[in-house]
């Protein structure tokens, strides 16, 4: 796979600011960020599942 260079990106984010324009930009910024945060809690605490899950006793006779 390619990689973008910064002549790429540059003009992705030029078409993100037409199309959604100046004043939502913030807006979007901060819905992704919460976004990952709330993805990055879900991935953590499902690690931290019970042992009984893990063994793969499901309680099914």
């Amino acid at each position: 796979m390619r990689n973008f260079g910064w002549g790429e990106l540059l003009v992705v984010l030029l078409v993100i600011l037409l199309l959604f324009g100046a004043r939502r930009l913030p807006d979007l910024a901060r819905s992704l960020g919460k976004s990952l945060n709330e993805f990055k809690k879900g991935r953590e605490e499902g690690g931290k599942e019970p042992d009984d899950k893990k063994d793969g006793a499901s309680g099914k006779a």
